[in-house]
């Protein structure tokens, strides 16, 4: 690659990775940040910046120009034409539109940082399938059962939705910490990662490499949130796994944790399932029995562990219980099927990311 910089920024707002420049471990912790991994051969890592990228980018704190300054450097030249005026374009639509309550629990409104935000013809169409009306010259109306439909349908027109409609409580738990566990404490990351969730409001995405201990970081959400929680994993062995990490670091008696999976089907205080069994059925043309499991429980909080395999009949269920705090848990946002739009809108945004 003939470059200054480790990195070779395109218009098309890729950018590649030299492996074997001296700066490349510096550059593939930075990149992260705002741009998706896609592909990783041996010679050069290919990044993509995506609206998404971008928008999660922004939920952390980023700025347009941060970015533009950070890829500056990386890549040891000028950006090409353009790209940073519409990153900072793409950006800027972040925050634009809000979701706040109204009246009780069953009416949200929709509001915009100007009139003409709401005129745009993407966010009226969008608004008027899901049922929301003007009410106002920065607001609009609508019914609080299509919450989740809203936030998908304007995120994939290019209008992310900040959701500050808020959360019930759900059935109260008492868990602590086991004291008798003198030589356990949280990791500084693990730590942040958990106070971010809380900062955060009650939803969104923490990316943790492998290994980190992202199960000790829902935990510690867990903890702070003290209400009853559905834990969702990919497999009978992440079930086990969770389920022993409970009893050996919290409180919790062990007939306040299940397990729901095809050999236990035990609902809980705690329970911890599979995707897997939740859209489990016997034919095509059946429902998903199991996934009335969402509303087993008065649950306060639902995890989504590995999110970025969350199957797509799980996403129809999640859009249903948005008033439900939703942590999801991930070492890459990056799905086979392309959806991580609707993990952005329906779990919520990166609020926390360690290289």
């Amino acid at each position: 690659m003939i470059n200054k910089g480790p990195c070779l920024v395109r218009r098309d707002r890729t950018v590649l990775l030299d492996c074997s420049h001296p700066e490349f471990e510096a550059a593939r912790d930075r990149l992260p940040m705002f741009a998706e991994l896609v592909k990783s051969p041996p010679l050069y890592h290919t990044y993509r910046i995506t609206p998404l990228s971008l928008w999660n980018a922004a939920a952390l704190g980023a700025s347009a120009d941060g970015i533009a300054e950070c890829l500056e450097q990386l890549s040891g030249r000028g950006l090409p034409s353009g790209l940073a005026e519409e990153m900072k374009l793409l950006m800027s639509r972040y925050g634009r539109l809000t979701l706040h309550s109204a009246d009780g629990a069953e009416r949200l409104l929709l509001r915009g940082d100007s009139e003409e935000l709401l005129n745009e013809p993407e966010v009226g169409a969008v608004a008027a399938a899901c049922g929301f009306h003007r009410t106002g010259p920065l607001e609009m109306t609508g019914s609080a059962a299509c919450r989740g439909m809203l936030k998908q349908e304007l995120a994939r027109a290019g209008y992310p939705v900040l959701d500050s409609a808020g959360y019930h409580q759900g059935e109260a738990l008492d868990i602590s910490w086991k004291k008798a566990d003198a030589s356990f404490q949280l990791r500084d990351y693990q730590r942040e990662a958990a106070q971010r969730f809380e900062a955060f409001g009650g939803s969104g995405i923490i990316v943790l490499p492998c290994g980190a201990g992202k199960t000790i970081v829902g935990l510690a959400v867990l903890e702070a949130s003290q209400c009853e929680t559905l834990i969702l994993t990919s497999n009978a062995t992440s079930v086990r796994q969770w389920t022993e990490e409970l009893k050996m670091r919290t409180n919790l008696a062990p007939e306040s944790i299940g397990e729901y999976t095809g050999e236990r089907r035990q609902v809980r205080p705690v329970t911890v399932a599979t995707y897997q069994m939740l859209t489990h059925r016997v034919s095509k043309s059946e429902g998903f029995k199991h996934m009335g499991l969402f509303n087993e429980r008065n649950w306060g909080l639902i995890v989504y562990d590995e999110v970025h395999l969350l199957p797509a009949p799980v996403f129809r269920a999640t859009a249903e219980i948005q008033a439900t705090r939703r942590l999801g848990l991930t070492a890459t946002l990056v799905r086979e099927d392309g959806r991580e739009g609707d993990v952005f809108s329906l779990i919520g945004p990166k609020i926390y990311d360690c290289p």
